[in-house]
Formats: structure tokens, sequence, C-alpha cells
């Protein structure tokens, strides 16, 4: 017989092994770009809530750090600090700033230590996607929501014009002249426009990129973090094409109007057009249902777009502990089943491919055909935007461009001056790489 003292000691002893496991679990924080406690955010911390209980060595908590501006300044105050987060879902183009200031943890060492190779890892993710993900020799960073700019099209409006909405504008001649005939006009004052675009930061300088791009042009060197091409006559034709849709089509409100306000326009049939992320196809599906179709963006010389959204990356300074937890981590969150889990809440695509082999997810892809529009782009897609001091040199470029959507600029006078801004605030690093001659 076994005496109920032993049994005792035995629950005892069990349940002081399960409190010192508890108390060993290695605590991590993940950097999660949303600003409020919301859906997002919601979603996120039921993720966490499950990797936790599948690892019970491992106690991962999201922390909410606003836009991906301000969780770029955060993670970067907390660097400086010497209290890094373990991982962050960091803007795509901000990871070659981070391997340029000596900030950022490769991951080649645990990609080997998982018996693969970095070209056998990167092969999960969509090909769009390395460029940002993986230079100078190394992977970097997890692709993880990612998304490209759509065309989303209000059907009633396209119909009421005499427009067939499965039939979008392939061109920017297409483009203006749909949105002409989609503008209502009564007198003076517009009811409805033809197009809208989010004139904000960092959602204006993805749209000026992609218009750029289709343009024929290149925004960036994307081998070189000290050089862009803001005053090349391809940004002369998009900047231009932008400012004739305001000016001379007048199918364009003129002013900055920020990313909500272009949704909020499209919901209430104010705005027949507009560009938004692929990332806000489900926020538009919940408010329109079936009322609306999504396009290709319109190329002018080609089709063509630059990814954006996040990646994870891991931060230098963690203790080894704390690497093995974030590595974790980010291959769970980047795997087929969470990562479609991910995307068909909130409409970013997957980014690794294997997600589109799952059951639920080719369901999900038959139910939705829209979804399906930002897959197929991806084969005009490109890397976004990355260079030394990225924010401040991509707001030069976005300070002109609002300064020209308000009436305040030519065009001809703002790529220039977008380029001198830029060039002084990458000379440091210029400075740096192009080495003196000797005398």
């Amino acid at each position: 017989m076994i005496h109920w003292k032993s049994l005792a000691a035995a629950g005892a002893l069990a349940l002081g092994v399960g409190q010192m496991a508890q108390a060993a679990a290695t605590n991590i924080e993940l950097y999660f770009p949303v600003p409020v406690q919301g859906k997002l955010a919601n979603k996120m911390k039921s993720l966490m809530e499950a990797f936790n209980k599948a690892h019970p060595d491992i106690d991962a908590t999201a922390v909410y750090t606003g836009s991906y501006d301000e969780t770029n300044l955060k993670t970067r105050a907390a660097i400086r600090a010497g209290n890094p987060p373990a991982a962050v879902i960091m803007s795509a183009n901000f990871i070659l700033e981070y391997q340029i200031n000596n900030e950022i943890q490769p991951l080649d060492p645990m990609i080997k230590a998982d018996g693969m190779t970095d070209a056998r890892f990167m092969n999960q993710f969509w090909p769009a996607l390395h460029g940002n993900a993986q230079f100078a020799g190394h992977v970097w960073a997890v692709p993880f929501q990612n998304s490209t700019p759509l065309l989303y099209l209000n059907v009633k409006a396209f119909k009421e014009a005499g427009l067939n909405p499965d039939n979008p504008p392939q061109t920017w001649a297409e483009w203006a002249a749909d949105a002409k005939k989609l503008t209502k006009r009564d007198g003076n004052s517009v009811s409805r426009y033809g197009l809208m675009m989010p004139g904000n930061y960092d959602y204006l300088g993805w749209i000026v990129s992609a218009l750029d791009m289709s343009n024929g042009g290149q925004y960036y060197n994307t081998d070189f973090g000290g050089e862009v091409y803001y005053d090349q006559p391809s940004m002369l034709g998009a900047v231009r094409f932008m400012h004739n849709l305001v000016f001379k089509d007048k199918v364009m409100p003129q002013g900055v109007t920020n990313a909500k306000d272009v949704s909020t326009s499209f919901f209430a049939g104010k705005a027949a057009m507009v560009v938004l992320s692929t990332g806000a196809l489900s926020f538009v599906r919940d408010n329109m249902k079936d009322n609306f179709r999504v396009a290709f963006l319109p190329g002018h010389l080609r089709h063509a777009v630059a990814i954006g959204g996040a990646s994870l990356m891991m931060p230098k300074g963690l203790s080894p502990a704390k690497q093995e937890a974030a590595w974790t981590l980010i291959k769970w969150l980047t795997s087929p089943k969470v990562a479609g889990e991910w995307s068909r809440f909130t409409g970013y695509f997957a980014p690794n491919k294997g997600a589109y082999d799952l059951p639920e997810m080719k369901d999900f892809m038959a139910q939705h055909p829209n979804a399906q529009v930002a897959l197929k782009q991806l084969a005009y897609a490109h890397p976004w935007f990355a260079t030394y001091n990225t924010v401040a040199v991509r707001k030069a470029l976005e300070d002109q461009v609002q300064a020209v959507l308000s009436g305040n600029e030519t065009p001809e006078k703002a790529v220039k001056a977008a380029q001198a801004k830029a060039d002084q605030l990458m000379a440091p690093y210029v400075a740096q790489t192009a080495l003196k001659l000797p005398n």
C-alpha cells in the first residue's frame, strides 16, 4: 500500500519541479508594430498564447510599439540602452540600416545549426521577398507580413460610370481616363473623386516608388546604401503624373490625405478607386462586402511595385538563451500554418509559399479571389527602398511630393530638392565607403 504521505511528497516534488521549470522559462519580448489594442493586437495575443503553450520553456510577450517608424525608434532606443527585444516585426526596408549600424544578429549560424543552407531556408519564401532579407552574404531577417500596393475599385461606381469593374485600368492613361469618368462634380463641388491615394509618411514613399519603377526607374541603388535616384526622368514622370491627377485632370483631391481618410472615403462612396496595401484587404472586405474588386497597380512603361510590410529580425546583444528562444519564435511565426492563419486574418499575403499548399488556405483563396491578386502581382515586385538613414532619406522625397500635391511646388523643383536633401543625409555613409584617393 502506498502511504498518503508518500503521495503527498511525490505531489509536492512534482509541483516543485513544475514551478522550477516555469521559473526557468526564458522570457522574451516581441516588438509588434500596432498602435493600440484592437483586432490585430488581440490576434497577436492569441498567437503568443498558442506559442507559449506549445513551448513551455519560453514565455513570449508581444509589446505594441506603434507605427513602423515608431517601432524603429523604440527598437534603436532599446538596443542602445542595452535591453533589446528578442525579436522585432520590423519594416522590411529598415533591415539594411541595422546591418550598416551593426545592430542586428545575422541568422546564418541558427540556420546552419538547423541543418539547412541559407539558400534552402530562403527558398521557403517568395523570391521577391529575398532582397530586403538576404544581402551582404548573410540572412538578416525572415519575411513575416508582406504586401504590395493594390488598386481597389468600387463595383457600383464602375457600373454607374459605364465601366467594367472586372476590366480595371492597366496603364496610366487608362487610369486617368477611368478616374475622369468616375469623378462626380456639381459645379466646383466634388461628391466623388475618381481616385485617392494616401499622402502620409511611409505610405507615400511606398506608392511613389511603385510609380517610379512602373515608369521604368530605379528608386535606389540596391547594392549600395548611399545612393538614391530622385532627380531622374523616371521619378520626375511619376511626380508629374501625380500632379496632373490633382491639378490637370482634377480627379484626386488637393493636399495630403492620410490612409485612414482614403479608406473612409472609399467605404462612403466618395472615392471610386483607391490605392491601399494588400494588408488592408480584410479591413476593406469587412466594410465593403462584395462591392469591391482589387487589381494590379496600373503601369506606364511596365508593371512594377515595391514589396512592403515587415520581416522578423533579431537585434544584437541577446544572451544565448534569448537568441535560441527568439529563433524558435521566428520560425514558428513564419511557418506555413501560422503564416497562413495571419494572412487570412489580416489580408497580407503569406510569405511562406508552403502556406498555400494547406487545405484551409486553398479553401480561403477559392472563396476570396481578391486575395489572389497580390500573389500574382509578385511577379512584378521588387525590393523596397533601403538606405543609410532610411526614414529621413525617404522623408526627403515625401516632403517634396506632399508640397507638389498641395500646390506649393513644381515637380521639377521638387525632385531636385529631394535629391539634394537625400545626398546631404547620406553623406556620412558615403564618406565612409567612398574612400579618398591618395595625394
